[in-house]
């Protein structure tokens, strides 16, 4: 069963690796866009502050983990269940139906891990910002795996319950309210003032991702407790991997 399932999950991987380019242009434009309008340009502009960088980073590696996760879980299983037909192929292999939609959740996350990963010597490199140190690294990969895992989880019930003609309006009623309420340009703390908007953002599963990855690498900066982004990340992961499983058994069976 295991040798099914690597197999199964390599499938994805060989796909992926086979068209490099499309995966590494979904992974690197936009969030370099942010890096170089946020972090450069207003900054060279005089609209932020000097250690803006050392927030936005954070942020940033967040944002891609989340969304590259979630899209790449998604988009596969929308077309897998609708006009490739694909997932009937996967669904004879010798394996339960609910490790085939397990799978598909943990490519989602190698593909959201690469996605925060890669986003932090990009970040060094063009906000000019130092690098951590080995210390913090550990916590660093611990919340990117588990925003990674998380926003997985939701691209399965996503993927289980679009139909393929509403792709882009469902996405784009997702995905934005997603990614400018999710603290990435600025700390959660921040928000204070603005307790409606504060509230918003303290439902959204990204707020934690990016709060995570600041209070690992900028102690002190009045962050969320990484312990509680830790647990809340756990919980989200659990509802929505439960919830898009069962999906994703109610669409095969159907």
């Amino acid at each position: 069963m295991l040798r099914t399932f690597l197999a199964v999950l390599w499938r994805d991987v060989f796909t992926t690796t086979r068209r490099p380019t499309a995966f590494l242009v979904q992974v690197i434009v936009q969030p370099l866009l942010l890096f170089f309008v946020f972090g450069k340009v207003l900054d060279e502009a005089g609209y932020t502050r000097g250690d803006f960088g050392a927030t936005l980073l954070p942020g940033v590696m967040a944002l891609n983990a989340v969304l590259v996760s979630l899209q790449n879980t998604a988009m596969p299983l929308i077309m897998d269940f609708s006009w490739s037909g694909e997932i009937e192929d996967r669904l004879l292999a010798p394996l339960p139906g609910p490790l085939v939609a397990a799978a598909k959740l943990v490519f989602g996350t190698l593909c959201g891990l690469f996605a925060g990963l890669v986003m932090a010597p990009i970040g060094f490199l063009v906000l000019g910002t130092s690098g951590w140190a080995p210390t913090v690294w550990p916590s660093v990969l611990l919340i990117l795996a588990l925003g990674s895992a998380t926003g997985a989880a939701i691209g399965l019930v996503l993927g289980t319950v679009i139909a393929p003609d509403r792709i882009s309006v469902t996405f784009a009623l997702v995905l934005a309210p997603v990614t400018f309420t999710g603290s990435v340009q600025y700390p959660w703390s921040s928000l204070g003032h603005v307790g409606w908007f504060q509230v918003i953002s303290a439902l959204n599963p990204l707020t934690y991702v990016s709060e995570g990855l600041r209070a690992a690498t900028l102690p002190g900066h009045g962050s969320i407790a990484l312990w509680t982004d830790v647990l809340v990340l756990l919980l989200a992961l659990l509802v929505a991997a439960a919830v898009g499983i069962r999906g994703f058994m109610s669409r095969a069976i159907g």
